[in-house]
This record gives C-alpha cells, sequence and structure tokens, in this order.
C-alpha cells in the first residue's frame, strides 16, 4: 500500500513501522507539504495513489472528501493527552487492518483498537 502520513503522525518511527510491514511511506514533511491546506494535501494524495494516514478529523467528512475519490484515508482517533505509545498501537491496528483488507476508496477510522469502514454519502443521500 502507498501511504502518506500526515504532519501529525510524521515520526520516523512510526513511517519505519509502516515500512517494515512492507507499505511505501512518505511524509507531508519530507515532500514539504507542512502546513500545506487540506484540499491540497488530499488532491496530492490522490494524483499519487496514495492512501492518507492522519488525525485531522476534517477528513472523516465524506461529503467534503468523498472516500471513493481516493486510495483511502484512514483517520486514527486518539484518546485525549494520547501518549506515542498510544500512536504506536493505532498504527499496529492499522497494519493488520491492511493486511486484511483494501482501504482504496473507503474511509477508515481506527479507534480503541478497532477499525470502523465508511464509504462515501451520495449527495442523494443528504438532505
Amino acid at each position: 500500500m502507498n501511504i502518506k502520513l500526515d504532519e501529525n503522525l510524521g515520526d520516523i518511527r512510526i513511517s519505519s513501522r509502516l515500512k517494515f510491514a512492507g507499505h511505501d511511506v512518505a511524509t507531508v514533511r519530507q515532500q514539504g507539504l507542512t502546513s500545506a491546506p487540506d484540499k491540497e494535501l488530499i488532491e496530492v494524495c490522490r494524483q499519487e495513489e496514495r492512501c492518507l494516514v492522519t488525525l485531522d478529523r476534517g477528513f472523516g467528512n465524506r461529503i467534503q472528501y468523498r472516500p471513493q475519490d481516493y486510495a483511502g484515508i484512514v483517520l486514527i482517533r486518539l484518546p485525549q493527552n494520547a501518549s506515542f505509545s498510544d500512536r504506536i498501537k493505532a498504527i499496529d491496528v492499522l497494519i493488520l487492518a491492511l493486511e486484511e483488507a483494501d482501504v482504496n476508496g473507503k474511509l477508515w477510522v481506527v479507534q480503541d483498537g478497532t477499525v470502523q469502514e465508511y464509504r462515501s454519502i451520495e449527495s442523494k443521500d443528504v438532505l
């Protein structure tokens, strides 16, 4: 899987963990996209066919960021005052999920040791 780690997850230890699991990982920092607007970042991910892995809850908006338009969006939700260990645990849950399923065209929310999968909301479904 081609993955882009958002700046809030771009730690070398997280990146290395994903690479060790066989994923191609690029980070927002490495590509000079730090502080880029969300729309610019997700467009880069779309062009590169990379799944965005982020803590930014804004990417969970399935109307604004339709999962079917991207190689996947993974939103990691951590507890308040999360430790680095909490981040590693969430990444390990993601790694296991990627071994079992394809995130392409979907939104995954990783939280409390589980992965919830969401698909796009069609405009006809929105009132």
